[in-house]
């Protein structure tokens, strides 16, 4: 065998996986088409864009993930009710091209994250029927019965936050 073909140099080299809040407008507006992609073009959540009242609301925070230095995915996360520090994450989107590389797992734990360390104490999120069980690998556990959002059913699921993460 060739140094050209041994296992060591036809192994894949994993990919450099990095998740960040949204610094400035060129971010959010990577985060954006992002979500766009996923919920517009790819699964038809929605007709022309996926925004709405939070993502005008200064507090929102829009995170965006890197596969190899590239913009491949995007979560936002909110708090919902500030005397129950109970949050909310959603509008989670990854490139299908990036769905392998375990971006999402990042971008859920990093959502997680970052409500913990402002305090956060529980975060929701409705989460498409079939990624229940990714959900549940990541710690979340199920509530109440699933129901139809823009005609495909989600699960709700909640974890608990703490400072450390």
């Amino acid at each position: 065998m060739s140094a050209a073909s041994s296992p060591s140099t036809l192994a894949a080299s994993p990919a450099e996986i990095g998740c960040r809040l949204a610094s400035s407008r060129a971010e959010l507006d990577i985060h954006f088409e992002l979500r766009r992609a996923v919920f517009v073009s790819e699964q038809g959540l929605f007709a022309d864009d996926d925004r709405d009242e939070h993502d005008s609301d200064p507090r929102t925070r829009h995170a965006v993930g890197y596969v190899d230095g590239v913009a491949s995915g995007a979560v936002r996360l909110y708090e919902i009710d500030p005397d129950a520090r109970l949050w909310k994450g959603d509008r989670l989107a990854v490139l299908p091209e990036h769905r392998a590389n375990h971006l999402g797992a990042q971008l859920v734990r990093f959502a997680v994250s970052t409500a913990g360390w402002v305090g956060g104490s529980r975060m929701i999120a409705h989460v498409q029927v079939p990624n229940v069980r990714f959900f549940e690998h990541l710690g979340w556990r199920v509530e109440e019965e699933p129901a139809p959002f823009h005609g495909v059913m989600h699960q709700l699921m909640s974890i608990g936050l703490s400072r450390a993460g």
